[in-house]
């Protein structure tokens, strides 16, 4: 079936998306304003777009009636935000953090998470998170009314000891990370469901030539 998504109307098309879009990864985003206020929120239009230099993109969607959320505001203002990943221990505390809350709410308190300070950005990162960016934003771009694109350059990753296996070949643990994911509608997805697959290499592909 056909949908042109400039006749199926904005909510249609966020379905469309985020039902055959998945599962996505969760940029769990502290940002602090202009005096020193920090949010945080999570978004799952979210994922790395490259590694020279480190580039992540997120996709901020503002409320119909109340606008943007604080995290576009913070980002547009002061360009830091930090990226923390969501193990599945943490998804209720994530859950908090989405609250519609007014405007200047710290939804950090709300959901009763601790922050560590961050090293090169002023934005805090989540201290139970396993896994954290400090992100400058490289630029944001206003794709409609109630969107914004932020592409930010990650300039230091922490990753809790336990999961890094050898620090100088960068082998980390990844199962043991634990993440979640995004799936359609209220739903998540673990990542722990994994196979292998090897990406095929040309000069090893079957010959038809008799050789």
């Amino acid at each position: 079936m056909r949908f042109d998504l400039e006749k199926v109307g904005t909510p249609n098309a966020y379905k469309l998306l985020a039902a055959t879009v998945m599962p996505r990864p969760i940029a769990w985003v502290v940002t602090q304003d202009k005096d020193a206020n920090v949010n945080a929120a999570p978004f799952s239009f979210f994922n790395v777009m490259g590694s020279a230099p480190p580039t992540v993109a997120i996709g901020i969607l503002a409320d119909p009636e109340r606008g943007f959320k604080d995290t576009a505001r913070n980002i547009l203002d002061t360009g830091e935000f930090v990226v923390n990943l969501v193990p599945e221990r943490l998804v209720r505390a994530m859950n908090v953090t989405a609250v519609d809350a007014p405007r200047g709410v710290d939804e950090l308190a709300l959901a009763q998470l601790a922050t560590t300070p961050s090293a090169r950005v002023r934005p805090p990162r989540v201290t139970e998170s396993p896994v954290s960016f400090e992100c400058i934003s490289l630029s944001s771009v206003v794709t409609g009314p109630g969107q914004v694109a932020v592409i930010g350059r990650v300039l230091t990753v922490h990753i809790a000891d336990e999961f890094v296996i050898d620090r100088e070949r960068a082998h980390i643990d990844t199962p043991g990370l634990d993440l979640v994911a995004r799936s359609y509608g209220s739903d998540y997805v673990r990542s722990q469901d994994t196979f292998t697959l090897a990406r095929p290499i040309w000069r090893n592909w079957p010959r038809t030539d008799g050789e």
